[in-house]
């Protein structure tokens, strides 16, 4: 069982972290990240992923990108199923 998890991610933040749901134009949800890290290199992707697993309690090699790599707006896959990623990360 895995789920697919939107989220939009700002690089460079001050305050890094989790955020809240958002939705956008077409009502489709997503969920706001904030890294520290420079979109450079891959660097705010692997920040990305490490803040995901560690807010759902898995391995970093199990959350994986599977759209969006040089875009904001993102498609990650964890090993979790839905209801059970927004009881972790709320909403």
């Amino acid at each position: 069982m895995s789920a697919i998890l939107a989220i939009r991610v700002t690089p460079r933040s001050a305050k890094p972290g989790i955020g809240e749901w958002k939705a956008d134009p077409g009502g489709r949800r997503f969920l706001e990240v904030r890294v520290a890290a420079s979109p450079t290199d891959g660097s705010a992707n692997a920040e990305v992923v490490k803040l995901i697993a560690k807010s759902l309690g898995v391995a970093k090699g199990s959350v994986r990108i599977v759209s969006g790599e040089t875009a904001r707006l993102k498609r990650l896959e964890v090993p979790l199923g839905e209801d059970e990623v927004r009881r972790l990360l709320g909403g």
